[in-house]
């Protein structure tokens, strides 16, 4: 873990063991910073000070902000444990779930920036491919900014059997593809289960995906462009779909 947000995160969580953290002797003491070292000690979490020189040859993003934590591996989570209702609340009355897919994304700060935005945005689960995608890395959660430490994820073989999957137990699969007959803001999603589907840079979904989802809805756009960063569309859709629930 690296970066002083998500190593903040990562102790404030406890989803996970951490096992060290280190600090470069030369880190501004910010809040962000002594709020890490507190946490730490109030955990047993040991703290050790190493040169500038020695935390960057340990880091393995290009600025780690003169943080970086070693933890336990994420938990994964079975994607039939995503497709159950969460917990029951005051009410007695659990909600659907609220799911992101992530189809083919390469880029390690798309990815970041994305389960960021699901957090956010309440999305109670993520699925990512096993293969042809960038996985959660040092990059990811750093541009996740702990988003990463309360999310559940399940890591799938397939997208497209995933999909079916989803469809088969009752879940609403919305495609986000540039060229969908239904604009985002028409989906008529509530609170029913659903999940949405964002596909790569440049290419989008790819097509056993784009075949199976229930729906492709699109994102107007009123400028000359004709298209948005697939972070930019997953946060407009995300929201779109939060919106709507709430």
């Amino acid at each position: 873990m690296e970066g002083r947000q998500a190593v903040r995160e990562l102790l404030l969580a406890g989803r996970r063991t951490a096992y060290e953290v280190l600090l470069s002797t030369e880190v501004d003491r910010s809040d962000v910073v002594a709020d890490i070292v507190d946490l730490a000690d109030e955990l047993r979490v040991p703290v050790t000070e190493v040169s500038r020189g020695r935390l960057d040859s340990l880091a393995r993003t290009d600025a780690p902000q003169g943080v970086v934590a070693r933890a336990a591996e994420l938990p994964d989570v079975e994607l039939e444990v995503l497709l159950r209702p969460s917990p029951a609340g005051a009410d007695g009355t659990g909600s659907h779930p609220f799911l992101l897919a992530v189809d083919g994304v390469t880029d390690p700060g798309n990815l970041g920036a994305l389960l960021r935005i699901a957090e956010c945005a309440g999305v109670t689960g993520v699925v990512l491919p096993r293969h042809r995608a960038v996985h959660v890395t040092p990059t990811v959660t750093k541009a996740a900014a702990g988003a990463v430490e309360y999310l559940s994820m399940s890591l799938v073989a397939g997208l497209a059997t995933a999909v079916s999957t989803m469809r088969d137990a009752g879940v609403w699969v919305v495609g986000l593809d540039a060229e969908g007959d239904t604009s985002i803001h028409g989906l008529p999603v509530a609170d029913a289960p659903v999940c949405l589907v964002v596909g790569a840079e440049g290419p989008g979904l790819s097509t056993l995906v784009r075949q199976r989802c229930d729906v492709l809805a699109s994102i107007p756009l009123h400028g000359r462009l004709a298209s948005l960063n697939v972070a930019t569309a997953g946060a407009v859709a995300c929201y779109e779909v939060a919106r709507q629930r709430s």
